[in-house]
């Protein structure tokens, strides 16, 4: 059995939660390859430095500082010198790059490779932690395991079939001979070598295309949450966890509003049926989601209902819609080159509405206007909205639930502001001013899923 673990920023961002870590790795039995996140707060540190164009110095003494000040708790004086030998010797690999970005202004390729340096310091961290605990353990960059990464910065993706044929190579004999490979995740590298992050929170789907690529049998994401649940504890506190998933329901919440995973984890596993566990560092007996390629077949009609919030609506009107099919084409196409994620489509006789983060919505609303449509008669923009999400396996088959759902909105005095329903199978999504969107999630809950 070959299982793939990750571990986010809050498993990694204290003593106790390094020895809460460690401790679980060590008492893995199977073959177990290691994915880890950036300290709690590091990724965030170098992006905001960047802005601010410091020196150097005190950006790497910062970092030593609150990586080491947690191994060395955990270390013997010996272990711990060897450790921040390696520690110093990433950190000067930094500087370099971070003087390099200050002599010659902003360059997002140099800024990619720059933000994931707190997962390579992660590797060293615990890799060091974990041979102190008896477990021959080695810590791997992206670029040595062979992540192989496409795309543009921030926005990368991985290879999946490249990757594979690199971690045969790298990986699989590892573990072959008993050691344990601790990698970087939120990144990979492009056919020059060069770093691409996968976007924020990218490490859950680091470590999916990991277990893609050695055709792991389990793939486990410990966070700080319990797994995913029937809503957001701090909207419905009687929120539950929810045992078992399919792979489309948890792709839907994570991609609309549930912070358990990043959107884009659940591909690469469903792709080879390798079952998906979330699991809490802190709560490690728990049972956790279970996600995996089969219908649960539960007797509520929804299982979750999620909000993403910080949204708006742009409508674009004009009479020739209906009739010239291009026009559509070329303003979704125009919205894309904004490179930014569409949350919905909703399209009439006369209008296309597009649901698109708020803060993208000025470079979306150029680009529209650079087309130079003159069949364009005018554009609108709603701002503070969200999107909710209801999600269950029964949904679709079951008779009148989009009925009885909009009537519980409605309820609840709710204005539904835009409808996307039958792109899935297992999700009914719409929009409603954010201000009373906690209201809808709690009305949900309770009408649907209950107590």
């Amino acid at each position: 059995m070959i299982k793939v673990m990750k571990f986010g920023g809050t498993s990694m961002g204290s003593v106790d939660a390094l020895e809460r870590t460690s401790s679980i790795i060590g008492r893995e039995k199977a073959k177990t390859v290691v994915v880890v996140s950036a300290m709690s707060g590091v990724t965030n540190y170098l992006i905001e430095r960047m802005r601010e164009h410091p020196e150097v110095p005190p950006v790497l003494e910062h970092l030593r500082d609150k990586y080491s000040s947690a191994a060395a708790k955990m270390m013997s004086e010996e272990r711990f010198t060897e450790y921040l030998a390696e520690l110093d010797a990433s950190l000067s690999s930094l500087g370099e790059r971070l003087e390099t970005r200050r002599s010659s202004g902003p360059d997002p390729v140099l800024e990619d490779a720059i933000f994931c340096w707190g997962e390579r310091l992660s590797t060293i961290t615990l890799a060091s932690i974990l041979r102190e605990k008896g477990v021959p353990a080695v810590a791997l960059s992206s670029e040595e395991a062979g992540i192989v990464a496409e795309g543009s910065p921030t926005n990368g993706s991985a290879d999946l079939a490249a990757t594979h044929a690199n971690l045969s190579r790298t990986i699989v004999p590892l573990l072959d001979k008993g050691i344990t490979p601790v990698i970087t995740g939120y990144y990979g590298a492009d056919s020059s070598g060069r770093p691409v992050t996968f976007g924020r929170g990218g490490s859950d789907y680091s470590g999916s295309v990991i277990a893609n690529g050695i055709d792991a049998s389990c793939y486990e994401v410990w966070t700080d949450v319990n797994g995913f649940m029937t809503a957001d504890p701090r909207v419905v506190p009687e929120a539950r966890t929810i045992d078992e998933m399919d792979y489309s329901e948890a792709a839907e919440l994570a991609y609309f509003g549930a912070k358990v995973l990043h959107p884009r984890t659940v591909e690469p596993v469903r792709r080879k049926s390798i079952p998906l566990m979330v699991k809490n560092t802190f709560n490690p007996d728990g049972r956790g989601t279970l996600v995996r390629n089969q219908r649960c077949n539960s007797p509520e009609i929804l299982r979750s209902v999620a909000a993403k919030g910080e949204l708006s609506i742009i409508k674009i009107y004009s009479s020739e819609i209906v009739y010239n099919p291009g026009l559509i084409s070329r303003l979704i196409g125009s919205v894309s080159e904004a490179a930014v994620n569409t949350y919905a489509i909703s399209t009439s006789l006369s209008t296309l509405a597009v649901a698109l983060p708020t803060p993208a919505i000025p470079c979306v609303l150029d680009k529209l206007k650079a087309l130079h449509e003159g069949q364009i008669e005018k554009m609108t923009v709603k701002d503070n909205v969200s999107l909710i999400c209801c999600v269950g396996d029964n949904m679709i088959n079951t008779f009148g639930v989009a009925a009885k759902v909009f009537s519980t909105v409605s309820a609840s005095g709710a204005n539904v502001e835009m409808i996307s329903e039958g792109a899935s199978d297992v999700a009914l999504n719409f929009m409603v001013p954010s201000e009373i969107a906690a209201d809808v999630i709690r009305c949900i809950h309770r009408t649907f899923i209950g107590g």
